[in-house]
């Protein structure tokens, strides 16, 4: 069983007999010496479908939950589900849009590395790659000689996704975006 410190985005948790999918992590670290990190998950309870909050100190041993994660491409979408296929059984999994909405605004026809959680033979969630290449639908116009390092601009993308870009991207430039930090990482 791992500590709290080694647990990750995506991982399924038994906590007060709830099983937990663990959707994002916060690292606190209190004040005084010698205090342990706090690490607050939001989770997602498997069986009601309702928001959750746990914490754990750095050193806590967390029970984890048995699952797997199976490669999957995206289908299609009927009216507020969206339906997306495993590549190797051709298995269908549907997902309410409402669940998936902050994995949705990566999630493009052409996206590659896309797994489903899969625990009790249920798929409960995405797992997004660590980056994904989109085109940028709108932007302010790029500025000649901006440098590399210099200001940022926001730029918006078909998904509903805005990141800060520098100024020299323009509208219709395709780059690589790193989806746990929604940053910009370079031009693809």
């Amino acid at each position: 069983m791992p500590r709290a410190s080694e647990l990750k985005k995506g991982f399924a948790i038994e906590s007060n007999s709830k099983t937990l999918l663990i959707k994002d992590i916060e690292v606190t670290t209190p004040g005084g010496r010698g205090g342990a990190k706090i690490y607050k998950l939001r989770c997602v309870d498997l069986s009601t479908g309702g928001r959750v909050d746990e914490r754990f100190k750095s050193d806590d041993v967390v029970d984890t939950v048995d699952m797997f994660k199976r490669a999957v491409a995206f289908s299609y979408i009927d009216g507020d589900e969206y339906i997306f296929m495993d590549n190797e059984d051709y298995t269908q999994f549907t997902f309410k849009k409402s669940d998936i909405e902050d994995e949705l605004l990566f999630v493009t026809e052409e996206i590659q590395g896309l797994h489903v959680i899969v625990v009790d033979n249920n798929a409960v969630g995405l797992e997004l790659p660590a980056s994904v290449e989109l085109v940028i639908e709108e932007t302010d116009p790029s500025i000649k000689g901006a440098s590399a390092s210099a200001r940022t601009k926001p730029a918006r993308f078909a998904t509903g996704l805005t990141v800060q870009v520098p100024e020299y991207i323009a509208t219709g430039d395709r780059i690589v975006i790193n989806t746990a930090e929604r940053k910009y990482m370079s031009r693809a």
